[in-house]
């Protein structure tokens, strides 16, 4: 599979974390990787007349959005499908779509049912342009359209950097605290902006930590690596790794087939 990266506009930073075109031409048939939870909404925009991709053995022919929250998925791109990959930042999807985001926790939805005709209209614009440069592009002035009907919860906003801030060590009690609104509220808010309480978000978002610690630091030990994540114990963070992998932590690692 290849995959080229691409610059997101100012505007759109704060909301998208990669734009990037994927096309799956290798010599198999089939290509196919484990994508892990990270609580990031994913839009896959398909520009060929081929499938998009099967997803957990489900085949989607045409664009699709993944809301990978806290399951991981696994994704297969056959020989000759391309799509532009638009990944958003934790939270921030909300303002394009306009839904309560819990509604498709660990989901994989066709985009038309989101969008409605917007999305045939988009994928014919995309497949008529020559190159993914002016895809790209194209794409980007798409959702700043969008985003100009959209509003950001500034409250879920400041919770969401506090928890990225402290690697979801920050507690559920310190973020209802500083943000003056009650537990119950801020749940509420975190299940439309996100699709997850504040709990489950803090708990994905300490995983996703950790993620970090084994891939940067390969030579300490998991137990050390639990420690560093914030996990009470390594017992914690072996059923962690269970629920958002499949494998254990020292199969993570050094697994290639999976993304993360």
């Amino acid at each position: 599979m290849r995959i080229q990266l691409y610059d997101i506009q100012p505007q759109l930073r704060a909301y998208v974390k990669v734009i990037c075109c994927m096309e799956c031409d290798g010599d198999a048939d089939w290509n196919q990787i484990r994508v892990l939870p990270d609580t990031c909404v994913e839009l896959f925009l398909n520009y060929t007349s081929g499938p998009v991709a099967v997803i957990d053995k489900v085949l989607y022919n045409r664009s699709i959005i993944s809301f990978r929250m806290s399951r991981p998925v696994d994704v297969q791109m056959r020989k000759g499908s391309g799509c532009l990959a638009i990944c958003f930042h934790p939270g921030m999807a909300y303002p394009f779509f306009h839904r309560p985001m819990h509604l498709f926790k660990d989901a994989t939805i066709n985009l038309s049912g989101l969008w409605n005709e917007m999305t045939s209209e988009l994928e014919e614009k995309l497949a008529n342009l020559s190159d993914n440069e002016a895809r790209v592009a194209m794409v980007q002035e798409f959702l700043l359209r969008q985003l100009a009907t959209g509003k950001q919860d500034l409250q879920v906003a400041y919770c969401l950097n506090q928890a990225q801030l402290s690697g979801g060590k920050i507690s559920v009690g310190k973020l209802v605290h500083e943000t003056g609104i009650s537990q119950r509220q801020l749940s509420r808010r975190f299940q439309q902006s996100i699709g997850l309480s504040p709990k489950e978000y803090l708990g994905v978002c300490r995983f996703v930590s950790s993620l970090r610690y084994l891939t940067k630091y390969p030579q300490i030990s998991l137990t050390e690596v639990a420690y560093l994540s914030g996990y009470y114990d390594q017992a914690h963070f072996i059923r962690d790794y269970k629920v958002y992998t499949g494998h254990p932590p020292g199969e993570v690692a050094t697994a290639k087939h999976i993304l993360f």
